[in-house]
């Protein structure tokens, strides 16, 4: 399992999801935690009511359904889907729109979701998603790059700990590019790395 691992952060992000495969086959004991731990390139499905895009993950996958965090329904319809209190959904509604400001801001354009739901700890989960698609045939604005993807997942977990809150952020970042500009010569490059922070809390009792 650890081989598997070693190997997958060592494959280009865009051939991540055929090394998955064959790695799920070949060791199909492993095949729950290899789906789980690594992160395969972010699809993206357009919600029908809003007109909006939203991306595609583990985290607001129902069955074979994604919910759409713009009108909180699910694509295609299941029933009885798992979705957020009403007080984590307006959260998320908040942090969606902030987040499509910072999105347009820091990396001009591309495709972010934010989702957040309960966990089985009193506390919640969320998760920010950036998926920016910089070729010259895309979102890329400058028009250097013949291909060129740039996709982040930041998983925020917060929940009690004996008498703290405890803070984990893990960030996942997938990265490739290609240019075939004279002025820049011809390269391919690509990647991905995973970091992760725990912090915790104390609570200041109130006086």
């Amino acid at each position: 399992m650890e081989a598997a691992l070693g190997l997958m952060r060592r494959i280009p992000p865009k051939h991540s999801v055929t090394a998955l495969s064959a790695l799920v086959s070949l060791l199909p004991n492993h095949s729950s935690d290899l789906l789980s731990q690594v992160d395969q390139p972010l699809q993206v499905l357009c919600d029908s009511e809003s007109g909006k895009e939203f991306i595609l993950c583990e985290y607001n996958r129902d069955a074979d359904s994604y919910r759409s965090p713009w009108s909180n329904k699910y694509h295609p319809p299941l029933g009885d889907a798992l979705l957020p209190s009403d007080e984590l959904r307006k959260l998320e509604v908040e942090a969606n729109e902030v987040f499509a400001i910072y999105r347009d801001q820091y990396y001009e354009g591309g495709i972010s979701s934010v989702y957040l739901w309960e966990d089985n700890n009193e506390g919640f989960v969320a998760c920010f998603l950036i998926k920016k698609d910089g070729a010259r045939t895309a979102h890329g604005r400058r028009g250097y790059l013949q291909e060129g993807l740039w996709e982040a997942i930041h998983v925020i977990e917060v929940g009690p700990e004996d008498e703290t809150t405890r803070y984990c952020l893990t960030s996942t970042v997938m990265l490739s590019l290609t240019t075939d500009k004279e002025s820049s010569g011809t390269f391919n490059l690509s990647g991905s790395i995973r970091r992760q922070v725990v912090v915790f809390v104390a609570h200041v009792p109130q006086v």
